[in-house]
């Protein structure tokens, strides 16, 4: 049995799927949370050895409460799980779909992390990764940046991440003490089904899963409460 566990929500594709392949392949036991259970069995299979099916859907209390049930340690929780229902600008952006982004772009994270945090306090060394994205940045929305043009939709996406940021800090703070590493990633844009704009992007996700893979892995001495790049370098909150 691996010493080490992981959970990494929404891992039956995409980046999530990659990030569960790597910590897999690192000699992690790596729960696969999945809410279709035979899209997440089908992950499981890909990745082999080490991993495992954990159906979860974020958006759900009871279920969040049994998955926390079937895990009795927990080193590495990555938070990937995320939805982008459209492109609009805020003046096309009903509250609804506000309501229906944050369900599971934020508080997902903290149903998930709250759940968890009791497990991943028994680790020696807890890690925490969100998985945000760098059009979240309040500072590369208001200035040139060659990754996208400032006010150019996503209102519910990237307000939900720029929310997530928030709490990533809070969380850094909060567990500094027992010893906690939490930190926010910009993956990039990459060819995923989060959106048209992804789906049509050439972004490889496995490198994005890198840069999670890395934060994962923070030493002792390692930051805490950041927000980084794909490549590892900072993000301007």
């Amino acid at each position: 049995m691996n010493e080490r566990t992981a959970l990494v929500t929404g891992a039956n594709k995409g980046i999530g799927k990659h990030i569960a392949r790597l910590l897999a392949a690192e000699g992690f036991t790596v729960y696969v949370g999945s809410r279709d259970p035979g899209r997440g069995q089908r992950a499981v299979e890909e990745i082999g050895a080490g991993a495992r099916l954990l159906v979860l859907d974020v958006t759900d209390p009871g279920g969040i409460a049994q998955a926390a049930a079937q895990v009795d340690r927990l080193d590495v929780l990555v938070n990937n799980a995320g939805i982008s229902p459209s492109l609009a600008p805020p003046t096309e952006t009903g509250v609804e779909e506000y309501r229906r982004t944050y369900e599971t772009n934020v508080f997902g994270v903290v149903a998930v992390t709250n759940a968890f945090v009791p497990t991943l306090r028994r680790s020696p060394r807890p890690r925490i990764v969100n998985i945000s994205s760098g059009t979240a940045s309040l500072t590369w929305s208001t200035t040139p940046n060659p990754q996208f043009t400032p006010g150019s939709g996503a209102a519910s996406y990237r307000s939900s991440k720029a929310t997530l940021n928030a709490l990533t800090v809070l969380y850094a703070q909060t567990l500094a003490e027992d010893g906690f590493k939490v930190n926010a990633l910009a993956p990039g844009l990459r060819a995923t089904g989060l959106n048209p704009r992804a789906a049509a992007a050439g972004g490889d996700p496995a490198e994005a899963a890198r840069g999670a893979l890395r934060l994962a892995l923070l030493p002792d001495d390692g930051p805490t409460g950041g927000f980084f790049s794909w490549d590892g370098t900072p993000v301007p909150w």
